[in-house]
């Protein structure tokens, strides 16, 4: 798969049940689900409103709440040309030569076209909907030992795997096809850190101050270094950016006043079983009222932590005029961050905003090294 973005290469989220002007809670988006048709052409249009925007690729989650990732990104990117699809799958719930052959299959259909983003699972109530039951750290061995199998039969070898969960006996994909297929993995915990050391082509971290992220690129580099190995690495963040700065931080605080503390609540209670130590960084991040101005949540420059109130996964923005943002990104960048997954509200919109104003603000001070 051929890329012609120069680094960092920028993406864009998909939504998978529709999208609306503000963070809504798990809750508040399965009170109403979109119809199909609907939901279908509405993602198309995110997805080429990126395209347009000059992003390389969109991101759609997995998860019992959302529609089947491949399934969907497979569907939108018939009706795209250039957009790359970061599929979101948990190796747990399927086989891994399962996987391969519908990774295989993707890029056959769509020209490449294709990164995985393994995701191991941090609710293990959700897990136990699947029917998997096996705590935090076991969920980690079965991602480490289906990628031992998913890399090798995407690249046409045969594999035998004796392990402690799975057991392969001839797997191998019926020609398949050379387009690489790059693997995105995130996790916060020791456990996940080794696998991505050992596995991953690029480590997803979640926005966090810079300091922060800079001490866990630095563990996570000297991790794959001990496995012989290097990573690139990618940060997962929203954005709010305005013409000017007031005029960003008046859109956070309007997204906040849309938060209400009973919302808040249920948020917190659901996240409260998730046994994620990357979700607990990020609810680290806000605490757990919901403040009265928007300012109590800024962690960092132009760095708010606001979303998390109402919202599972990533929940910091970058919020600022275009040239802040842009330069809170190199800052990123500068630590050795080589993707950005980036999203706001609403989504098409916001991807014809962040895609007018933004990325060319970053492609034009990294080509001059500002």
């Amino acid at each position: 798969m051929t890329d012609p973005t120069p680094s960092p290469r920028f993406h864009w989220f998909l939504p998978p049940r529709g999208d609306a002007m503000a963070p809504m809670s798990v809750a508040a988006e399965n009170a109403a689900p979109a119809e199909a048709a609907t939901l279908l052409d509405f993602q198309t249009e995110v997805a080429r409103a990126a395209e347009d925007a000059g992003f390389a690729g969109v991101l759609t989650p997995v998860g019992i709440n959302c529609p089947d990732p491949w399934l969907v990104c497979s569907a939108v990117a018939a009706r795209t040309s250039t957009l790359s699809f970061i599929v979101a799958l948990r190796p747990s719930l399927a086989s891994a030569t399962l996987i391969a052959q519908q990774a295989d299959t993707f890029r056959r259909l769509h020209g490449g076209r294709l990164i995985l983003n393994i995701v191991t699972g941090g609710n293990p109530a959700e897990q136990a909907g699947y029917g998997v039951h096996v705590p935090h750290d076991e969920r980690y061995e079965i991602t480490d030992e289906s990628l031992q199998a998913i890399r090798p039969l995407l690249d046409g070898e045969k594999v035998e795997l004796e392990g402690r969960h799975l057991h392969l006996v001839g797997a191998q994909l019926p020609e398949p096809t050379t387009q690489p297929v790059p693997i995105f993995f995130g996790g916060a915990s020791p456990k996940a850190v080794q696998v991505a050391a050992e596995q991953a082509d690029t480590y997803l971290l979640w926005g966090e101050p810079l300091a922060d992220i800079a001490a866990r690129i630095g563990t996570v580099r000297e991790a794959a270094a001990a496995a012989g190995r290097t990573l690139s690495f990618g940060l997962r963040i929203h954005v709010i950016s305005r013409d000017t700065s007031e005029q960003a931080w008046q859109a956070a605080a309007d997204l906040q006043a849309t938060f209400d503390p009973e919302s808040v609540a249920a948020v917190r209670a659901h996240k409260a079983a998730m046994d994620s130590v990357g979700q607990a960084r990020m609810d680290a991040l806000h605490g757990a009222r919901l403040p009265r101005e928007v300012q109590d949540l800024v962690i960092g420059p132009n760095l708010w932590s606001g979303i998390g109130l109402l919202r599972e996964g990533v929940g910091t923005a970058l919020v600022g005029s275009h040239d802040e943002v842009a330069d809170r990104l190199l800052e990123y960048a500068d630590l050795g961050i080589d993707e950005f997954i980036l999203s706001s509200f609403p989504h098409r919109e916001e991807a014809l905003r962040v895609g007018r104003e933004v990325l060319p603000r970053v492609r034009e001070r990294a080509a001059v090294g500002v």
